[in-house]
């Protein structure tokens, strides 16, 4: 031991001799080599590669696992915040007990006397509200009928202290599913199109069908799939202008008609026959909604009508068409009366190339539904009548190349005394519109329109009264296709 002290001693005093320096140099090149071994000591700075989050799952795809139930309890709470509503706002039928849903429950389905606007404009729409919360929950169109027929015996039994409606249950649950699906299908249109901003999207699809947009908010992912509608060709027009009456004939009616009004009009063709590969195996695969907004008196038509159960057919090279069953829901306010129509017909849409660049599309319908009709401000009590209606439809639109086209359309209404309300009598409404469009630049151009309205009626209290109404209008028109919605398949 003491040999390895008297070494480490011996090597201290070489070190000494070696380096006789001030302590405080020595000290301070000692902290100098100690930081340099530090910063030797560090590693090589390598960029290291972030680890990126994992992505998010995608929403599982539309349909793949339809809510059966949820769709249940949010028809049930619209209905009861909508009594609430009604209750506290509207009157005393609205204030239903238990004593009133009983008496319902055994009561004989009636025909009511609602104001017409509220039987067959805004029922249809909250049937489609019932209709929309179905198949935003991924139900397909047959079992989301249910939705909005049960939701209409609901309300009809427990939101209302009246007798139920058969003319409501009609007008809802049905005219609803028809309307209601066309909504849907427009929503879900617009959530695909990547042209507009993802927040808009989702707002304007929320207005489209406000049940879509609801359980696409309420329930995240869960039902953020979007319907897959298989690519369809579309035509839709915006159209803003104005028109005047060219000829009137008010009948029994005294409201104060408005011979100018302003309107607004959105219309489209959805999944038009012709193109390749497409199919119509699901209702509604084609339909076309029109809805026109006047300054006269609110809406003067919302009407859609859609293929429900068919199939495409060719004529040789240049026809191409589908044929089936057909369901349509009509309401049209020409100021000084009203119809309004849920339908089931037989018909055919198609297109024929007549030349290289002219082709004429078509729609022969004929069918039968329950409709009702009635005079604005009539100068007799209950001036209205429902009925069995038997109807028809034909329209055509002769399209010439990518400049002009023609569009006519003709429906015609028998409103018969069969299924009818206590007062009985019979109405025949025709209603003829006719326009001329031309493009201007682009997608912008401008059409011509004449639209032309009779009622023609026999009750044994009033006898045989006619009313007819005709206008022309001027519109600007933004078009939605390069062709007028001319399908290329040769």
């Amino acid at each position: 031991m003491l040999l390895t002290f008297a070494c480490a001693l011996a090597v201290d005093a070489a070190h000494a001799q070696d380096d006789e320096r001030d302590l405080p140099v020595q000290w301070a090149e000692r902290r100098a080599n100690a930081e340099l071994l530090v910063v030797e000591a560090k590693p090589t700075d390598v960029a290291v590669p972030e680890v990126e989050a994992p992505a998010a799952a995608p929403p599982p795809p539309y349909g793949a696992q339809p809510n059966y139930v949820l769709p249940i309890y949010e028809v049930i709470g619209f209905n009861l915040l909508l009594n609430l509503y009604d209750r506290h706002f509207q009157g005393d039928e609205y204030k239903s007990t238990l004593s009133s849903i009983r008496r319902n429950l055994h009561s004989s389905w009636v025909t009511d006397s609602d104001p017409f606007s509220i039987n067959q404009l805004y029922h249809p729409y909250q049937g489609a509200t019932y209709f929309g919360f179905a198949r935003s929950a991924g139900i397909d169109y047959w079992h989301s009928l249910a939705y909005s027929i049960g939701g209409s015996a609901m309300w009809e039994v427990a939101g209302e202290t009246t007798p139920p409606s058969r003319n409501d249950l009609i007008n809802t649950g049905i005219g609803g599913s028809f309307f209601g699906e066309a909504l849907f299908r427009l929503a879900n249109l617009l959530l695909v199109n990547d042209s507009i901003p993802p927040f808009w999207r989702e707002v304007g699809a929320a207005a489209i069908s406000p049940s879509t947009g609801f359980n696409r908010l309420a329930f995240g992912d869960r039902f953020k799939g979007v319907f897959d509608a298989h690519d369809p060709v579309n035509y839709s027009r915006l159209l803003l202008g104005f028109s005047g009456t060219a000829q009137n004939t008010s009948g029994t009616s005294t409201t104060q008609l408005h011979r100018n009004e302003a309107l607004a009009e959105y219309a489209i063709d959805y999944g038009l026959p012709g193109k390749p590969g497409y199919t119509y195996d699901r209702p509604y695969d084609y339909f076309t909604l029109q809805a026109t907004a006047s300054s006269a008196n609110g809406f003067e038509n919302l009407m859609t009508r859609g293929l429900l159960l068919g199939t495409p057919y060719g004529v040789g090279a240049d026809m191409r068409g589908i044929w089936g069953l057909y369901g349509s829901y009509d309401y049209i306010a020409p100021q000084t009366f009203r119809v309004a129509s849920t339908a089931l017909s037989l018909g055919t849409t198609g297109q024929y190339w007549m030349t290289r660049d002219i082709a004429l599309q078509g729609t022969l319908l004929g069918g039968a539904g329950y409709a009702a009709v009635g005079t604005v401000d009539s100068t007799v009590d209950a001036d209205y009548n429902y009925g069995l209606a038997p109807q028809a439809l034909a329209s055509l639109r002769l399209i010439v190349g990518e400049r002009l086209s023609l569009d006519v359309t003709g429906r015609e209404y028998f409103v018969s005394r069969v299924a009818a309300a206590k007062r009985g009598g019979h109405d025949n409404i025709v209603r003829l519109d006719a326009s001329l469009t031309v493009r201007v630049w682009r997608d912008h151009g401008v059409s011509i329109k004449y639209l032309g309205n009779r009622r023609d009626t026999m009750y044994a209290d009033i006898g045989d009264v006619s009313q007819s109404r005709g206008t022309i209008g001027l519109f600007y028109v933004l078009l939605g296709h390069d062709r007028f919605g001319a399908v290329e398949w040769r």
